[in-house]
């Protein structure tokens, strides 16, 4: 049986248990800071109301009710209703699993990307650096909101779309990342070592440069998913996301401005979900990046 004084070991045995120790260390040093365990408890929040919508919310997200249109919060509908008389509180619990949707693909997508690119510029050099950073800067020099906006517009609006837009403008920030952490220990000893036992390059940068970049780009894969959440609403609130009947937080925020005066809770309901979420986001990357950093441990 695992004890805390066998995972706590300064001499592990096997790489299993130095795995799991410091898997132990991490965790212990995550829930010590309130934030961060704050963040933690909205995204677990965010991933259960995504994965039981259908027996959460009470009302069908996309059925109209125009006998119930605009009702104000109440007992009945916690949220109010929009202007066909749809429960908010219902469409927002289906939205998120657009949200994570949308979150989880563009993670996917970029993030392997960014670090790919990132430690081969970083590994080999010369010319390969100059051209691949090259490519890198010219995509960080135009904002990403605009970035993406030209790119759904060149494909078309649909929630796929929108997804392949974010990911081509997320990825640069990871592979600047990627590279710099390649240059610290591009000539290490170690890397000398595995060259000499004939190791290829791809095998290099893929079995032993990019995890030791790994844990850097999670970090900031946390962080950005607030920016991906924003620029995804952006996206829907201009016409360019998931389109209707599809319960988008943007998208449902842009059909609640026309009443934010006299009904404001069709709009500020949504609003308020995609600040939350990307509060959560932001507060557990920002506790996973001090638990993470070399410069914190002793």
């Amino acid at each position: 049986m695992m004890t805390v004084n066998w995972l706590m070991s300064d001499a592990p045995e096997t790489r299993w248990q130095a795995g799991l120790g410091q898997a132990y260390r991490t965790s212990r040093a995550l829930f010590a800071n309130p934030l961060a365990l704050v963040g933690l408890v909205i995204i677990l929040g965010l991933l259960l109301v995504a994965a039981f919508a259908p027996w959460i919310a009470p009302y069908s997200p996309i059925e109209s009710d125009l006998s119930a249109r605009l009702l104000p919060p109440s007992a009945a509908h916690w949220m109010g209703t929009d202007e066909l008389g749809r429960d908010i509180m219902s469409r927002i619990i289906h939205g998120s699993r657009i949200t994570l949707y949308i979150v989880l693909l563009v993670a996917v997508i970029s993030a392997p990307l960014g670090l790919l690119i990132g430690t081969m510029a970083g590994y080999f050099g010369g010319w390969v650096d100059r051209v691949l950073m090259g490519l890198t800067d010219i995509f960080l020099s135009m904002p990403r909101l605009i970035m993406a906006l030209a790119f759904v517009a060149a494909l078309g609006p649909g929630i796929e779309n929108a997804v392949i837009a974010i990911a081509i403008t997320a990825w640069p920030v990871y592979a600047r990342i990627a590279r710099a952490e390649t240059l610290t220990f591009r000539n290490a000893e170690f890397m000398s070592a595995i060259r000499m036992q004939g190791a290829s390059h791809a095998r290099i940068i893929v079995r032993h440069v990019m995890p030791l970049c790994l844990s850097s780009t999670i970090v900031r894969v946390t962080l950005d998913m607030a920016g991906i959440i924003l620029t995804a609403a952006g996206l829907g609130f201009l016409g360019l996301g998931a389109q209707p009947p599809m319960p988008e937080w943007g998208a449902m925020i842009s059909s609640g401005r026309a009443f934010i005066l006299d009904q404001w809770w069709v709009a500020t309901m949504p609003g308020f979900a995609i600040v939350v979420v990307s509060l959560g986001f932001c507060l557990f990357g920002d506790g996973l990046r001090d638990v993470l950093d070399p410069r914190n441990r002793t």
